[in-house]
């Protein structure tokens, strides 16, 4: 079990929030602390399940109560438009979230309508999630339709496949023309940012869209290193013709 200690307050204040207030039906801790990669600068990511409807009221609540019984230095809102059902916010429990020679206390709630997309679990991609409040066992691991995923995955290889002289055009245009800051970004999305998700599709199947992070946990070891090689360095030229080559290997292993 991860040590989510420097959190005892606030979960023991969500558990208390949970059982007062019969709307909220679910409570449980993911992200890093049930995935791995949880560090002293992790922030706790909790999910709160309220009865159909009830999400955007609960939300508010439960905001305006954080608010009044902790200490919080900073609110971040998403946008109302993010999402259909619900709200999400991040509080910052320390002074500065940046200053990292202090352990992180920032929470990430999101609060959503109960609904089976939300109440199941893929393990393989989520964790086992640490539940908080759950009195009517609502929560239920359960692996994400194989089929779409595999047509996910299998879309992907055919894109990137596709895709690449192109990709390798336009990230050379760019360097040749001395379009610095173009080169860079065409390299990062159409070059490095491809090769992941191909790495991803070969080694972690279960999470093959979940981008640049937690690429020490999901991949091979040492690869988090050498896609980061890919990324550093003055020859941007020389970075690039590796990563598309890189890529090449992959779509063979592929069968793409």
């Amino acid at each position: 079990m991860t040590d989510l200690s420097r959190y005892d307050d606030w979960l023991a204040w969500l558990r208390e929030q949970a059982e007062r207030d019969p709307i909220v039906r679910v409570v449980f801790v993911g992200g890093s602390a049930v995935t791995g990669g949880y560090d002293e600068h992790s922030d706790l990511d909790v999910e709160v399940l309220t009865t159909p409807g009830e999400a955007v009221a609960t939300y508010r609540r439960l905001l305006e109560a954080a608010l009044r019984d902790f200490e919080v230095h900073h609110v971040w809102e998403l946008p109302v438009s993010t999402y259909p059902d619900g709200r999400q916010f991040f509080l910052n429990l320390t002074p500065d979230a940046g200053d990292m020679g202090r352990p992180t206390r920032i929470i990430d709630l999101h609060v959503s309508d109960l609904a089976d997309e939300h109440r199941l679990v893929d393990e393989r991609r989520h964790g086992t999630p640490f539940v908080v409040h759950d009195p009517e066992g609502l929560v239920e691991l359960r692996h994400d339709d194989e089929q779409a995923m595999a047509r996910a995955r299998a879309e992907a290889v055919q894109q990137a496949a596709a895709r690449r002289p192109t990709a390798q055009w336009l990230v050379n245009r760019a360097i040749a023309r001395g379009d610095t800051v173009e080169a860079v970004a065409m390299h990062q999305s159409y070059g490095v940012g491809a090769l992941v998700r191909l790495l991803r599709i070969r080694h972690c199947p279960a999470r093959h869209d979940f981008g640049l992070r937690y690429l020490r946990t999901d991949l091979p070891p040492g690869y988090a290193e050498r896609v980061a090689a890919l990324l550093e360095g003055d020859d941007l030229q020389a970075r690039a013709d590796a990563t598309f080559a890189w890529q090449d290997e992959l779509l063979v292993e592929l069968d793409a």
